[in-house]
């Protein structure tokens, strides 16, 4: 347990069982948290790429993985491109439940700030450098953006990009009291005393599948802290959308999580 969490807040915290394959220590002050599951051949396209801009320089990358079948992060593989550790969640939940093991984890291990990027090879990495300048500089709260001068949106499914840009971050925008330009974006940073704030408190069971996106986004600004939007390039692929959201179900999901979110039904009671 790291001596900056109280031992009654840290006992507190809601944390899905995980196992840790490998971790080879804390080398930065920054990590990338890469939640993954099954990505196949773009979580290695990714951690390719980073390998080569040498994002291991600046930031420790770690990997959680929801519980992949296909072989993807083969251990000697993931070391060769500078991956420092592999956490895989063996307890109940999705994304919201994968990120709250690694932003636990993250915490325990003394990170100063923590940048997350997806794992299916959506996202350009090279503006990680960006997010790590923007934490330094004080900056609470990260978010990509691929509508803001100097992103990129690339093959964006017609009806994703109709419900951000006119539903999703102007509800969050409308209930936060900050512009929000793609409140649905993996790709963000945020610091230690975000993560750490009991009237934030991330590390809850509400926090399943999609809710910890939506609320960090909504509840951040309004307690004041520092937000800002960094321009990003995200392409999808022209063969098809890789997205564990899938049409109808997922979909209603999100939009349901949305509302919860803008009506503070995730904020702490009492």
């Amino acid at each position: 347990m790291n001596p900056s969490i109280s031992a009654e807040v840290r006992t507190n915290w809601q944390i899905p069982a995980f196992e840790t394959p490998f971790w080879m220590g804390r080398q930065h002050p920054w990590c990338v948290v890469i939640p993954v599951i099954n990505e196949g051949d773009r979580i290695n396209n990714l951690l390719v790429k980073m390998k080569v801009l040498k994002i291991d320089a600046s930031a420790d990358i770690i990997i959680v993985d929801g519980g992949s079948k296909d072989g993807s992060l083969e251990l000697n593989s993931l070391q060769r491109v500078g991956v420092r550790g592999l956490l895989v969640k063996t307890g109940p939940g999705k994304l919201s439940a994968q990120l709250r093991c690694a932003y636990a984890f993250a915490l325990d291990q003394g990170y100063d700030g923590i940048i997350t990027i997806d794992g299916n090879d959506k996202d350009d990495p090279v503006a990680i450098f960006s997010f790590i300048a923007a934490l330094k500089d004080g900056v609470d709260f990260v978010q990509a953006s691929r509508f803001i001068a100097g992103g990129v949106a690339e093959n964006t499914p017609i009806s994703r990009d109709f419900a951000i840009r006119f539903i999703h971050a102007p509800m969050l925008s409308l209930a936060s009291g900050f512009k929000w330009t793609d409140t649905t974006q993996g790709f963000r940073a945020y610091s230690r005393k975000m993560l750490l704030d009991q009237n934030i408190a991330p590390f809850r069971e509400v926090f399943m599948t999609y809710e910890l996106l939506s609320y960090l986004s909504y509840r951040a600004p309004m307690i004041g802290y520092r937000c800002k939007e960094l321009p990003t390039v995200r392409r999808y692929p022209r063969e098809g959308v890789p997205t564990k959201i899938s049409s109808i179900s997922g979909n209603l999901s999100v939009l349901i999580i949305l509302l919860k979110t803008c009506f503070g039904s995730y904020n702490l009671k009492g």
